[in-house]
């Protein structure tokens, strides 16, 4: 089965989370993950992206961008801009949703919709294992 990495555009950390939070509070326009904005709010996890989440077929990783960097920097660390969620699959990386097209989704229901679409289309063009 493939799995979903999700890359935030910020570093881990306690207080790199508080301050994401307060950037992501005080100025939302200027905030610079908008995976980050749709799938947390100030201080927990949108309500309705966890259920999707729990729920979901695909198995969901989710990184920071120093995290992602450290984990796979010798092979994909220099490909891609953040935040992206690609797809692992047959020891591959690929671009399941592209930094572009997460700064022009508004709602969660947004993202989850073009999860679904693309998780459709992605396994109907897979190699039968």
């Amino acid at each position: 089965m493939s799995k979903l990495i999700f890359i935030y555009n910020a570093n881990s950390g306690k207080l790199n989370a508080l301050l994401d939070a307060v950037h992501k509070q005080s100025s939302p326009k200027t905030y610079q993950c908008n995976l980050c904005a749709l799938t947390y709010g100030t201080f927990s996890e949108n309500k309705k992206w966890k259920k999707f989440r729990k729920e979901s077929a695909f198995e969901m990783v989710f990184l920071h961008r120093d995290e992602f960097q450290k984990k796979y920097a010798s092979k994909f660390g220099a490909k891609h801009s953040f935040p992206v969620v690609l797809i692992e699959n047959f020891q591959d990386l690929e671009v399941f949703v592209t930094t572009k097209k997460l700064s022009e989704i508004s709602t969660v229901d947004e993202l989850i919709q073009l999860i679904e679409v693309n998780g459709k289309s992605f396994r109907n063009t897979q190699i039968p294992s």
